[in-house]
């Protein structure tokens, strides 16, 4: 079996995403009005300009590209093609072909200049894309301050970085705020275009300082073990009771905090009953419902992060332990817990006083 069952169904060749039917994205790009400037402010503020982006912002031209977002090559070429437009010596008089010429240099120029750093513009400020700061299951991420931005390889994955947009919005919009630190803040989502004219759906997420990927703990004892699956539980009820669906819960989806006992939940990109991938290089760690059916509840939460908890331990698991587990894991998903808040009860009814917190 590789991935989900049934037509339409594609392994997405480089993300190791087993996808459920062919994503779409906009083909269509957006339409640009043209400058409402004259031929004298334009050559006079291509000569003041400093760099290309000096003509991105401000004026009709960088407004009106503003609205699409966009960055990089994608964006310059769409802006360099308006302003080449009023001072091509071409489409000039006579009279002024000489500060036509000196302008149009000067322009390309500036368009041919590579930043140092290449700049994302977003809708509520611009994002500077150095070295990769992760490596996600679709997407690179990029760190700039407190930013995380993270860019999708491949524009068919816009999709999935739109599901984790529209998650984490009505996450914040229906979820208890005192549980808000379970999830990463969505600072802004936007979309670019690249210098090849495809189109991807970036999303800016809350950087989580001091935090490491359940994927890199090299080993963790019952006792620290047993904090995580509270805090899994006590998480995923808080989505849950929002009506949201993780879909994912994995080893490199959840991020701690060892000293102070904090735990977030990332990459809501699988989100919903109706998946619309898996992550393909753990397709052993999802449930029968997903595999077959293409749905995914809060059974199906319950279930992943009860197979994550039993790997972290290992055969250090107790007993009472395991039996609990056994009761999370069934493969008929209504023989499973439904409520992750009940379950954490359960689950303190079974541990020492001294592990409850």
């Amino acid at each position: 079996m590789s991935g989900f069952r049934g037509t339409g169904v594609t392994d997405h060749p480089r993300t190791g995403t087993a996808r459920a039917w062919p994503s779409t994205t906009e083909d269509s790009k957006p339409e640009v009005r043209s400058p409402e400037i004259g031929f004298e402010e334009a050559v006079a503020r291509i000569m003041a300009a400093v760099s290309f982006g000096d003509l991105l912002h401000g004026g009709e031209t960088g407004g009106e590209l503003e609205k699409h977002g966009g960055t990089g090559r994608g964006r310059a070429g769409h802006a360099y093609k308006k302003w080449a437009k009023l001072v091509h010596p071409d489409t000039v008089s006579a009279g002024r072909r000489a500060t036509a010429t000196d302008a149009f240099a000067k322009l390309s120029a500036l368009y041919k200049q590579k930043p140092a750093v290449p700049v994302l513009h977003g809708r509520r400020r611009a994002y500077r894309m150095g070295e990769v700061f992760a490596h996600g299951d679709l997407a690179e991420l990029y760190a700039d301050g407190q930013a995380v931005i993270k860019v999708p390889r491949h524009p068919g994955d816009s999709d999935l970085i739109e599901t984790e947009a529209v998650t984490l919005q009505k996450l914040w919009r229906d979820g208890d705020p005192r549980f808000r630190p379970y999830a990463a803040r969505l600072i802004e989502t936007f979309v670019y275009e690249d210098e090849r004219r495809c189109r991807r759906r970036v999303n800016v997420l809350e950087r989580q300082d001091g935090m490491v990927s359940l994927a890199h703990l090299k080993e963790a004892t019952p006792q620290e073990a047993l904090w995580i699956w509270r805090r899994l539980l006590t998480g995923l009820g808080w989505a849950h009771r929002a009506g949201v669906t993780h879909g994912a819960v994995l080893e490199e989806h959840v991020l701690i905090q060892r000293e102070l006992r904090g735990l977030v939940l990332i990459d809501w990109c699988y989100a919903g009953h109706r998946p619309r991938a898996i992550v393909k290089a753990r397709q052993p760690s999802y449930p029968p419902e997903v595999l077959n059916d293409r749905l995914a509840g809060p059974a199906t939460d319950i279930y992943m992060a009860t197979g994550l908890i039993t790997r972290l331990m290992g055969p250090r698991m107790p007993e009472p332990l395991r039996r609990f587990a056994a009761g999370c894991t069934y493969d008929s998903p209504r023989m499973r817990p439904q409520d992750a808040w009940a379950l954490l009860g359960e689950l303190d009814d079974i541990i020492p006083q001294r592990y409850r917190n």
